[in-house]
Order: structure tokens, then sequence, then C-alpha cells
């Protein structure tokens, strides 16, 4: 067998790792994509409170470096957002503001590449984010885009457990009980996305809860 010279070798061996890199990248990202989703899934339905944290910076981690790998994919980047404003959720207190400010950056980024937001879901996820954290000079927080946020989402998916749940609650905290009735009730008769069952799931169980208070 004819020896093969180092040299060739080397540059063989570069060029297969090359393109089994831009395979990955290009082609390969939806199996780790579905396992992020699997695990945030996992994390925030069956996880006790005090472990969350620690999973969801583990997860926000994996997504950064995906996203690093393939920086125009509007799906990648929504959940990249969705499971950072989760960390910061989880997070609280001034240290969570940072982490929130990152989601909105990230989401912001998937609706300019997908207008859509991912079928509404970087909208909401906005939603809840300008909702919950404080408003001016602390942090970027603002009833009306929350209500811009959520109103595109129910716009994008009108029967969509989560948006409607969450703009129920929205619209609860700001008194208009009437329009939250309406969307506590749509949210229960909405439809589950797929790989998503779970949690919309226990969103409809608290969108009847509310109904039965209201």
């Amino acid at each position: 067998m004819r020896a093969i010279p180092v040299s060739r070798l080397l540059i063989a061996t570069a060029l297969s790792g090359t393109l089994a890199l831009a395979s990955a990248t290009a082609f390969g990202y939806e199996s780790e994509l579905f396992s992020l989703k699997n695990r945030w899934e996992h994390t925030m339905s069956d996880l006790p409170a005090n472990q969350r944290e620690s999973t969801l910076k583990t997860l926000a981690d994996e997504a950064a470096t995906l996203v690093n790998a393939n920086p125009d994919q509007a799906d990648l980047l929504v959940w990249q957002g969705i499971i950072l404003a989760s960390y910061a959720r989880e997070r609280g207190g001034f240290g969570a503001l940072g982490v929130a400010g990152d989601a909105r950056d990230v989401l912001e980024r998937a609706i300019s590449l997908d207008p859509q937001g991912g079928n509404g879901s970087a909208y909401v996820t906005l939603g809840a984010l300008y909702d919950n954290v404080p408003g001016r000079p602390i942090s970027f927080g603002s009833s009306d885009k929350a209500r811009q946020m959520f109103q595109r989402a129910v716009e994008v998916r009108p029967d969509g457990i989560d948006v409607n749940y969450y703009y129920a609650e929205f619209l609860l905290d700001e008194g208009d009980t009437n329009a939250a009735r309406e969307h506590a009730e749509r949210a229960v008769n909405g439809t589950p996305r797929a790989q998503r069952e779970l949690s919309d799931e226990a969103l409809r169980r608290d969108a009847q809860a509310m109904l039965n208070r209201l």
C-alpha cells in the first residue's frame, strides 16, 4: 500500500472536517433544535423550581452556540429567545434584566428574518418580556409595547392556547376583565402546538382556572 504524504493527509483531513461542519451547520441543526425544544419542555413542565435556573442556563449556552453556527436561521433565534426569556424569569431580580434584554434583541432579530415570528411565538414571548420587566429608566418594560406584541401574536395564530392565555393574563392585569375572559375562553378552546403539547395543556388548565375565577 502506497504511503500518503503527510501534507496531503492533513489537507484531506482538514477538508473533510470543513465539509462535515458545513453540512452540519447548513442541514444538521434541526436535530439539535429538536433536542433543545424537548429539554426546554421537560424543564418547564417537569423539573422542580429549584432546578430550572441552572438547566435553562445550560440550554441558553447551547442555543447560543447553535445560533453562532447558523446565524440567519429565524427558528433558532426564536428558540434562543424563548430559552433566554425563561432563564431570565427563573433567575429573577436585577441580575435577570440583562438576560431579558438579550432575549428581546434575539427575538427582534428573528422577526426581522421571519415577520411571522415563528408562528407567533416570538411575539408572545416579547409581549411577556415587555409586560414583566420594569419600565425605564431601569429596563425596557412597556404596557403599550406588550399589548402590541400580544395583539400581533393573536393575529398570526388566533387559535393558539399560549398566545390567548398570556394575552388574557395581561388584559386581566390591565383591568380589562371582559377582554381577558374572551381570550381565556379562546385559550381553553385553542389548538395545542406540535411538540409543545405538555406546556399548552398546562396553559389550557390555567386558562380554565382564570375563567372560573372570573
